[in-house]
Parts: structure tokens; sequence; C-alpha cells
């Protein structure tokens, strides 16, 4: 998941407290999704991001290896988020603990920095290709015996699709099946979305579909249930935006890390 990230100049621990944003000054009426042509760059946390406390520093900054008097980059941060990211196949079959609140301290942390404070004035950093590196949706229990998670079927990669000009996004979760000569195949899901605010934005259940036929056939039964899983309808809240990297939050408390990718699904 090598992606190369940017590195800006090293940013004080003193400064990971900005003020918070007026609620008045950030909301707005609900607007057709538009291809704005500025954007708003300069530091504003939301306000997922706002509070972090001294404790959650301290973790983090152990988590990277560094000490109470160190300063932490934005680029650092990444480093933790990736290294604890490892063998955790993207978070959905469960994560400890230790290391969910390790994760949960580090992304307030990079939320805090965010360059992109009002992404949806700026969507054009947010179309194009991403590919899902983390989540808080988790698949256990009966579900992942349900869904054949556990010997039948495998995971491959998740990506999601966005067309700015459209206000569509697709998502796309790659799966393969052993036992059936290897099968492979996606379940492709596809959604519009709206501006909601500065920095949210409203999404709305399309259609989806599972190609090739015989795959949808080993899911047909608990087709339901893992639509329900990854249905998208809400609102997502994007809480981080730079060129390289996003991450958001749902209406269902789920938290969302996207990297961008080369990759063009279909």
């Amino acid at each position: 998941m090598a992606s190369k990230l940017l590195k800006p100049p090293p940013i004080p621990i003193s400064h990971v407290y900005p003020p918070l944003p007026n609620t008045a000054d950030t909301m707005r009426a609900h607007t057709p999704l538009f291809s704005p042509t500025h954007c708003i760059s300069k530091k504003k946390s939301s306000r997922f991001g706002q509070r972090v406390a001294t404790s959650s520093i301290k973790s983090a900054q152990q988590s990277v290896g560094m000490s109470g008097s160190d300063f932490l980059t934005v680029s650092q941060i990444k480093d933790g988020l990736f290294d604890a990211f490892r063998g955790m196949n993207r978070g959905i079959f469960g994560v400890p603990s230790e290391k969910k609140n390790r994760i949960e301290e580090l992304v307030m942390l990079l939320e805090s920095q965010n360059p992109t404070p009002e992404p949806t004035l700026c969507l054009d950093k947010v179309a194009g290709s991403w590919k899902l590196v983390y989540s808080t949706i988790t698949i256990l229990g009966s579900r992942r015996t349900k869904l054949g998670l556990r010997d039948l079927i495998s995971l491959g990669d998740f990506f999601q699709n966005i067309d700015v000009a459209q206000g569509k996004a697709v998502n796309v979760i790659e799966f393969s099946a052993r036992g059936l000569n290897f099968l492979s195949g996606q379940l492709r899901i596809e959604a519009s979305f709206n501006i909601a605010s500065n920095s949210r934005v409203d999404i709305s259940y399309n259609s989806s579909t599972i190609t090739p036929d015989k795959l949808m056939n080993v899911f047909r039964k608990n087709y339901d249930l893992l639509l329900g899983i990854f249905n998208p309808d809400g609102w997502l809240e994007i809480t981080y935006l730079d060129d390289n990297l996003r991450i958001g939050r749902d209406d269902k408390g789920n938290t969302f890390i996207l990297e961008r990718s080369e990759e063009e699904t279909t």
C-alpha cells in the first residue's frame, strides 16, 4: 500500500488545538452538487478533530517512536497509521481494542491538522479513484459465517470511484471463491451524493450488482445481509483530505480511511 506521502514542515504539538469552528459559518442549506472552482485551504479543524487530549498526543508519539519533546509531522502520523494497519485486512474482521484505540488517536491527530477543512468547496481533490485501507465496519460471528467469509469466500480490494460532475460514487468490492475454480468477481454499489455543508455530503443508494452470475449465486441467499453491511445510504463527513489520503466518518459511527489509487475500476 505504498503511496508517496507529502512531508510538510514539522508542526508543534501545541498547534493541534485549533479554535472551535463557528457552526453558523460552516453549515449551509442543501444544494445540488457542482464542480467548484476554488478551495479554502486555511487551517481549521472539523468537529471530529477539534479536541485532542494530551494523553492521546503522548500515546500517538509512542506509536511512532517519539519522545514528549519531539514534534509530530503529518508524515510521521501517517507512518504510524500505516504501521498499525499491517496484518489487519482493513479491520473488516475485527481489530484488538488496544490497536483500535491507538488508530483512533492517530486519526484524531491527523484530523486536527487537516489541510482541507472545507472539502466540498474543492471537490476536485475528492474526485477520482480511492482504495480503502481501514474501516471500523466489521463482519464478525454469524454474519461472517453466513456470507462464507471464513472458508469459501475471500475479500479482495475495496475501491471507490467518485465522479464529481455527475454527483456519483461507485464502490467496488472484489471477491474470490475458493473451490469454484478460483472464481473471482465484484460487488458494485452505485450511489449519488449532494453537498450538505462545507465538509459533509448526503448519500443516497441507487443500485447494486454482483458479477459474474456464478458469484451472485453464491451470495444470493444472504444478499440483503451483504448489502446491508456496505450500503452507503446516509451522510459522510470528510474530516481529513490531502492529495493522497482521505478520512471520513458517517452517520452510523464508522470511520473510513482511503488512499489515492492509480487503478481505474469499472
